[in-house]
């Protein structure tokens, strides 16, 4: 059994083809929150307790930054293929699975393309970044993520 997850077992999709040529992606989960302070009951003594504040739950976000490089037969989601529909303002369908599990993703939805970044620096390779906003509703199933299981 593996003891570390090894970074290049998990993927991204972009429209149903994983990024092509990827060097790393991050998703980042975010929680919005509100304070909320209550009043302590008229019966009780005010205590330090009432000086802490409870927390509420008002949204949540997902974030996803992909970093490739850019190759010119790209068979997969790269560059190209994140132009198009940022040139659009549409949305894609982005998929976070495990590598072999591409029919069982742990995080899905419609996300916006918020960025897309080209660097060129003369004599080197050509890279790009690409930052993913959710567009609505994102479904999470961690069942999904068997970090457990053996990849090859």
């Amino acid at each position: 059994m593996k003891e570390y997850v090894n970074g290049s077992d998990l993927l991204v999709s972009v429209a149903g083809k994983a990024v092509g040529h990827c060097t790393s992606h991050t998703a980042t989960f975010n929680t919005e929150t509100k304070d909320v302070a209550v009043k302590p009951t008229a019966a009780t003594a005010p205590s330090s307790g009432s000086l802490y504040k409870s927390k509420r739950v008002t949204g949540l976000s997902v974030q996803v930054k992909a970093d490739g490089l850019q190759f010119y037969n790209e068979a997969e989601s790269g560059f190209k293929a994140a132009l198009a529909p940022w040139s659009k303002g549409q949305h894609v369908e982005l998929k976070l699975f495990e590598r072999s599990q591409d029919t069982k993703p742990y995080v899905s939805g419609n996300f916006i393309i918020s960025s897309i970044e080209q660097t060129a620096p003369a004599g080197e390779d050509a890279t790009y970044s690409v930052t993913f906003d959710n567009d609505g509703a994102v479904t999470v199933d961690e069942d999904n993520l068997d970090l457990n299981a053996e990849t090859e």
